[in-house]
């Protein structure tokens, strides 16, 4: 009933749920922890969180925790749709510092699972965008980091939009991936 995908960097995949549907619109079981447990996702989820944003081009990102308050996040669009980013930032890691996107959308109901030591972040593509995502920790401000999401060092491949990218001051201030506090 899962579909999983694997996106090219670890354990960072793309979540297909079946949707059933008729000429009344469709149901879709976006979670079910024994159905994602039986697909190797053994992971509790603590904390559900929604995104709106009004225009398309808003920037939300490089967004991460540190350890121990680190978080996997499972993410789905459900109006609207997204380029959906994740950065990896284990130190070490032969993959240190590459990307993977992903367009998740609400008419596709595709999902994507970003796991502890990945920042996150992604761009509406069209107004209207609504983004709902769980999180296996609550949000801790001492731990909450971010990175630029223009940095050239990590170049990641944004989409052009119309009028440009909206960004919050937090995440314009952000540091490069170069100056951040990363995993070790």
């Amino acid at each position: 009933m899962l579909e999983i995908r694997p996106l090219g960097l670890d354990d960072v995949v793309e979540i297909v749920p079946k949707r059933h549907g008729d000429a009344r619109g469709f149901f879709i079981e976006t979670y079910n922890a024994e159905r994602f447990a039986e697909a190797g996702i053994d992971l509790r989820f603590v904390q559900d969180n929604h995104s709106y944003s009004a225009a398309a081009g808003v920037v939300r990102g490089l967004h991460y925790q540190l350890p121990p308050r680190a978080q996997d996040k499972l993410l789905r669009v459900v109006r609207g749709s997204i380029l959906d980013v994740a950065v990896d930032i284990r130190r070490g890691s032969k993959s240190f510092g590459q990307w993977v996107a992903l367009e998740i959308s609400a008419e596709k109901g595709n999902q994507i699972l970003v796991p502890k030591g990945f920042a996150h972040g992604f761009v509406t593509l069209e107004p209207d965008t609504e983004v709902l995502y769980k999180v296996t920790d609550t949000y801790s401000p001492e731990h909450d980091r971010s990175i630029r999401y223009d940095d050239p060092a990590i170049g990641i491949e944004w989409p052009a939009i119309s009028g440009g990218f909206q960004l919050s001051e937090k995440d314009l201030s952000a540091p490069v991936l170069g100056m951040a506090e990363v995993f070790a």
